[in-house]
């Protein structure tokens, strides 16, 4: 058996029933957002870890190093976001070819200080080594929330209402449009719209905030994957189905726009693009406009996008009204 065979879930299914069980510290292991630690009476530390490998999640060509520094934090600040926490300190390794430019390394911890003062977090430590391989970079980060409040995959319930942070879709539609070589067409305000999508993702820690304080939210995820890859998530942890309508997706007009230019498909890019670090999880309906209203008042659109359902399917309904089944087919390593 291969790796290809397995995918990367599999392999972390496979991986996790090697490991010896946690012992009482750990509310929240392997499965999550983020791990969940009860090391006081008042508040869960937050543990994640995320990592970035040349040629697989960045080019060169298509990221300076600032903004890679940027959005090397922000992938474990949007698994904070997602269990609605507080972000607060980080340890950074990184794998380095030796010929690698001492100012290009300057320039991506540039980046990586940027994001953490806007998150108030704070690089601490972490570990250097020398490689003959691509750059790799790797971002562990601690966060806090208070005990029992953490939002988790798991809680979702029939009659729940499905929403989306933001919009979705911008970062594959930034890459696409980055990679496009007639990209000098698009007007000025949609270029910076797009690479920024793609380069400097916003974590929705003051969104997570708010669901986690609302008592509706029943699940959250965010959107690392795809939205397709994060429903069928929560759709499995909670052991419930989830229909959403196309019509519905949160999708900007810039990347509908270059969608259209290039001949692409937005809504594939919502569904299947990843790395827009939006939010997507479940509330009950009770509480849903009380929730719509604090994240407006914070300048955080929130959408209502579907519900949640009986059985295990994750169902779309197409704007031409057709119903399909939307596999988890967002980034999967080692998926073929």
């Amino acid at each position: 058996m291969r790796l290809r065979d397995i995918g990367e879930f599999g392999l972390i299914d496979l991986l996790r029933s090697k490991l010896n069980p946690a012992d009482h510290t750990v509310v929240v292991g392997i499965g999550d957002d983020a791990a969940v630690l009860a090391y006081n009476a008042g508040a869960h530390v937050l543990l994640t870890t995320d990592m970035l490998v040349e040629g697989v999640h960045f080019r060169q060509d298509i990221i300076d190093f600032c903004s890679l520094g940027w959005k090397s934090v922000a992938a474990s600040l949007s698994d904070i976001a997602a269990m609605g926490g507080t972000p607060r300190h980080a340890v950074v390794s990184l794998a380095i070819p030796p010929d690698a430019k001492v100012d290009s390394l300057e320039r991506l911890y540039d980046g990586m200080a940027q994001i953490c003062a806007e998150f108030e977090t704070h690089v601490i430590g972490g570990d250097i080594v020398k490689t003959s391989g691509p750059l790799v970079i790797s971002v562990s980060l601690t966060g806090e929330v208070a005990k029992g409040k953490a939002l988790l995959r798991s809680g979702a319930r029939p009659g729940d209402l499905v929403f989306v942070t933001g919009h979705i879709g911008g970062s594959a539609a930034g890459l696409a449009f980055l990679e496009n070589d007639q990209k000098a067409l698009i007007p000025a305000d949609e270029q910076l719209e797009l690479t920024n999508y793609h380069q400097r993702p916003i974590p929705q820690i003051t969104a997570g905030k708010i669901l986690a304080a609302s008592e509706g939210c029943t699940s959250c995820n965010d959107i690392s994957d795809g939205l397709a890859s994060e429903l069928n998530e929560i759709a499995k942890a909670s052991g419930v189905g989830i229909h959403i309508e196309e019509r519905r997706l949160p999708i900007a007009p810039s990347v509908r726009n270059f969608a259209r230019f290039s001949s692409h498909c937005a809504t594939n890019w919502a569904l299947y693009g990843g790395e827009d670090y939006q939010l997507v999880g479940t509330l009950d309906p009770l509480r849903y406009e009380e929730v719509a209203d604090q994240c407006h008042l914070q300048g955080i659109p929130l959408t209502l996008i579907g519900r949640v359902t009986q059985g295990s399917s994750v169902l779309m309904e197409t704007e031409d009204g057709y119903e399909v089944l939307l596999q988890a087919r967002g980034y999967n390593h080692f998926a073929e």
